[in-house]
């Protein structure tokens, strides 16, 4: 076993493993997921002035440089007898003091009924029984 620097160095030959000797605790990619909730922005064109609701859970952690990404995909809640869909990636980790994180995300929904949707939200942390 070796030691490695601040982040773990993607030439290691098990930087991919669940518990990577090469990650301190707060910087280890493993297969975690992170649940997500919000309203999107109010329509500016077409139908009536409205929004949505979704929630979701991410996909497992995609390597992205030195951090990860997630992906998620959602359907809005139905509103005006319509619905959107949403599909992103988040940006990369943010590192809270007490060694967990979040992520960002913002996009447009798809484009339906005559109009889209912008939204933002941030995921809640990681495995909130750890």
């Amino acid at each position: 076993m070796f030691d490695c620097f601040n982040f773990c160095n993607p030439c290691c030959p098990d930087h991919h493993k669940r518990h990577d000797p090469c990650r301190k605790d707060k910087h280890r990619i493993d297969n975690h997921v992170h649940e997500y909730l919000g309203s999107t922005g109010f329509s500016e064109f077409g139908s009536a002035c409205h929004n949505h609701r979704f929630a979701g859970v991410t996909g497992p952690a995609i390597l992205s440089g030195r951090s990860h990404v997630h992906e998620f995909f959602n359907r809005t809640d139905t509103t005006d007898a319509h619905h959107h869909n949403m599909r992103q990636f988040t940006g990369p980790a943010i590192f809270l003091e007490n060694g967990r994180h979040i992520h960002f995300a913002e996009g447009s929904t798809t484009f339906d009924d005559g109009h889209l949707h912008r939204y933002n939200f941030t995921t809640l942390i990681d495995d909130p029984t750890r």
